[in-house]
């Protein structure tokens, strides 16, 4: 099953995404305008090595946990917006949207 749900965070919209797997953890993703915080399913190197803006959480299961979660690794696109490894999802996002 796919569901996809709309988050706002500071009256501005991001797209959240996850992808029920068989017999695994789900795939989770938040999309914001500028860039995109992933779960560990997702690679961060190719997403550095493609120029895009990208944060990946881990251990996270629905799209509210991603906004609690603790930035892992960021690439540097995102890096020159503001995300920094450490922070919660949800500031991550703000500077995403």
């Amino acid at each position: 099953m796919i569901t996809i749900t709309q988050i706002i965070v500071d009256d501005k919209a991001a797209l959240g995404l996850r992808v029920d797997l068989p017999k695994s953890p789900p795939l989770v993703m938040v999309v914001g305008k500028k860039g995109f915080i992933m779960c560990g399913f997702l690679n961060i190197d190719t997403a550095e090595k493609l120029g895009v803006a990208a944060a990946t959480v881990s251990g996270v299961k629905s799209c509210e946990d991603v906004l609690k979660a603790e930035v892992k690794k960021a690439t540097s696109k995102a890096e020159a917006l503001g995300v920094k490894a450490g922070m919660k999802g949800e500031k991550a996002l703000q500077i995403l949207l």
